[in-house]
Order: structure tokens, then C-alpha cells, then sequence
């Protein structure tokens, strides 16, 4: 699949650190002008670090950009969208798949929520994002419940996919390879942003 006149897709992942069977590690090795943000693990729950990472990779991009987040890569990306001043025409649209709700502990292997608040993490910023975005959600993520995962992203001004129950869509849940990454990402690229 290819996207428009160099289009560059930025994956911005979670807390985890590199697994290579996760489907942005896949959807990197499989399509042209992916830079990944690179990850920093559990054991560095800097927000500032990750928010830094990614304006590196958007402004190495030298092109529009798609970012595609995942879980806790969705929350920095909504935060560097509010600290960033976003530039006109520099982000194209974000894809923004399964992000927690971090409204309740997450599972011990993550960070407690008083560590993320101290981090920065909390509150997630509300406000409309600066460009287009689709939030992909799952019916039975343990780490976003539904309805709270529905209401960021009419906070954020993002379409709301249900994709049915597909976890956290993971390895751990079954998705190595996710194929519909690729139709969202290219009807976030078909879509004008807004002036």
C-alpha cells in the first residue's frame, strides 16, 4: 500500500519496549517511509522524554505526517499535540489505536498511576486535536473501558471505530499482524485536513 506524495508514517508506541511481532513493528517492515519513535520501556515512564521523541521524529520526517499511536503512545501524542503547536499541514491525521483510560490501576507490569501523574501523564489533555484522527477502540480492553475510551475521543474530535473485541491488541492478545492498520491509515491520508 502506498500513501500520498511522501507521506512519512510515525508509530509512536506504547510503554513496552521493542517486541517484534507487535503489528507496529510489522507495519514498519512491511510499508515504505515508516520511522518509528523509538521505545523506551516500562522502566523509563518519562512523558517529557516521549514527547520529545516524538517531535524529533515529526520534524526529521522533512514530509507530512501520519502518526499512528498505540495504547500509551496514544496519550503522548495527544500531549504532544497540546504542548507542541502543531504547524499547519505538518500532520496529516493520527491513527489512534486501544489507548487506555487511565481512570483505574493499570495491571502491576505498568507503572502505578500516582508514578504517571508524577510524570506528567495526568490529566490527558481533553481539547480537539489539530488534525484528523480516528480512535480505534476495543470491546474488551483491560487497560480502556468503552465508554470512557469513547468519550477521549469526542473530547479529541477523532472518529470512533469499534473493532469488536480484539483485547488490547497486542501480541499477548493475538494481533502480531493487524491488516486493518493499513485502511485507516490510508483514509486518514485521503482525508483534507481542516484549515
Amino acid at each position: 500500500m502506498t500513501f500520498g506524495s511522501g507521506t512519512v508514517i510515525v508509530t509512536v508506541p506504547g510503554l513496552r519496549g521493542e517486541v517484534a511481532d507487535h503489528w507496529q513493528t510489522r507495519l514498519a517492515a512491511d510499508l515504505p517511509n515508516v520511522r518509528p519513535v523509538p521505545p523506551l520501556g516500562r522502566d523509563n515512564p518519562s512523558l517529557v522524554d516521549r514527547v520529545a521523541a516524538v517531535q524529533d521524529a515529526v520534524k526529521s520526517a522533512g514530509a507530512p505526517v501520519i502518526l499512528v499511536a498505540h495504547s500509551a503512545g496514544v496519550i503522548v501524542t495527544v500531549h504532544w499535540a497540546a504542548r507542541s503547536g502543531v504547524p499547519d499541514g505538518i500532520v496529516r491525521g493520527a491513527l489512534l489505536a486501544t489507548p487506555p483510560d487511565l481512570a483505574a490501576e493499570l495491571p502491576a507490569e505498568y507503572p502505578s498511576l500516582a508514578v504517571l501523574e508524577q510524570r506528567g501523564w495526568l490529566p490527558v489533555p481533553l481539547a480537539p486535536l489539530p488534525f484528523p484522527s480516528i480512535v480505534a477502540a476495543s470491546a474488551d480492553d483491560r487497560l480502556g473501558e468503552p465508554a470512557r475510551v469513547r468519550a477521549l475521543a469526542d473530547a479529541w474530535g477523532s472518529r470512533y471505530r469499534d473493532l469488536g473485541a480484539v483485547g488490547h491488541l497486542n501480541p499477548a492478545s493475538g494481533y502480531g499482524p493487524w491488516p486493518a492498520a493499513e485502511p485507516l491509515i490510508k483514509e486518514l491520508d485521503t482525508v483534507e485536513a481542516p484549515r
